[in-house]
């Protein structure tokens, strides 16, 4: 196995934090902490460098609050300047580990994403299900679409993530002893032993890290071809369901005796793809795809906020144009075009009520 040492000079040189500032206003130029940032760029920069050079730098407490979108979900936000050590360090490990992730591990990568696993499930369902063209009753059917999938979801990943696995996962390849602690001092920062905060670079990163021991287990051991994994959310494609049956349970004992997690039992089960997977956002049916009823739910609370005065018209509006991109990946044109009719009538509403 291949090694990487000599890693911490190129985290802490001056260009790759400069580099890792760029990444971490980017979006966020309006922000009051960025401007204050800012103001002292040069100087601000530069200490960081020489609390990193000399090796006394220390991540400030982590502010935690909780958002519902439908989840209860508690966000632990870093310090901007903490956020560009983040940037900084993930500049470095990102390409080294890049070449190790398997090719169906979609979030958090560069040319990955939500669009990039719906276009592998559509592909593995193919493949599956002969085109949907199955076999029913021993004949040939057009309309019966073969094979199923396994669905499944680990509880509570992120809180509980085993953190000297982590460390000693890194390990493996990272054989710099100051890289490794720098990455501890941003991993202990958490208020707990186990778990990475949601909300941190870092922890996305980490965390695919982790899950990467579950994919080459399912790849290489399991030898399953039709595995896609988004975080902590993964499917595999069969067209027997005994094969998945077996394979479940062999995740399920994988993850207890060696990453210290375990699927959850009420969202990790076996499906026909007749019947639609939800995945990434979407119900994925053969023919079509259909959005999940609670974001279609969401949009519509966020148009229902504007007729009680509770947000503005030209935040719906950039409401609506993000979700709008994220919709159009679904049968969704009818359902669009009546939101779009909603929206008119509140903006001629609000039009009447300043002409009068």
């Amino acid at each position: 196995m291949k090694t990487y040492k000599r890693l911490y000079e190129k985290i802490i040189n001056l260009d790759n934090l400069t580099q890792a500032w760029k990444k971490a206003r980017k979006g966020k130029t309006a922000k009051k902490y960025v401007i204050a940032f800012e103001q002292d760029l040069d100087n601000n920069l530069s200490n960081l460098h020489q609390e990193l050079l000399q090796e006394v730098y220390q991540p400030s407490p982590l502010k935690t609050f909780v958002i519902r979108d439908p989840k209860t979900r508690v966000i632990s936000k870093s310090e901007f300047r903490d956020r560009i050590v983040h940037h900084a360090i993930v500049n470095i490990l990102e390409p080294i580990y890049e070449k190790y992730f398997i090719y169906d591990s979609c979030a958090n990568r560069k040319g990955k994403g939500t669009l990039f696993a719906l276009q592998r499930f559509n592909t593995f369902k193919r493949k599956v299900s002969k085109n949907g063209k199955g076999v029913n009753n021993g004949y040939p059917n057009a309309n019966f679409v073969k094979g199923f999938c396994l669905k499944a979801d680990i509880k509570r990943y992120f809180d509980s993530i085993d953190q000297e696995l982590l460390i000693r996962l890194l390990e493996r390849k990272i054989k710099d002893k100051q890289t490794i602690l720098l990455i501890k001092k941003i991993v202990d920062n958490f208020y707990a032993r186990r778990g990475m905060p949601l909300g941190n670079l870092t922890s996305q990163f980490f965390a695919n890290i982790y899950l990467h021991e579950l994919d080459l287990f399912v790849k290489h051991v399991l030898k399953a071809k039709y595995y896609i994994r988004y975080v902590d959310d993964f499917v595999i494609l069969h067209e027997n369901k005994e094969r998945l049956l077996e394979w479940k349970e062999a995740i399920d004992n994988f993850l207890k005796m060696i990453l210290h997690l375990e699927l959850h039992p009420e969202k990790s089960k076996i499906h026909a793809l007749a019947r639609g997977i939800d995945f990434v956002g979407f119900r994925n049916f053969f023919h079509f795809r259909i959005l999940r009823k609670r974001n279609v739910r969401s949009m519509r609370r966020k148009i229902q906020s504007v007729y009680g005065g509770k947000e503005g018209f030209r935040q719906l509006i950039h409401s609506y144009q993000g979700w709008c991109a994220y919709a159009c990946w679904a049968d969704s044109y009818m359902l669009r075009k009546s939101l779009v009719r909603e929206i008119n009538e509140i903006f001629f509403r609000i039009n009447s009520k300043l002409q009068h």
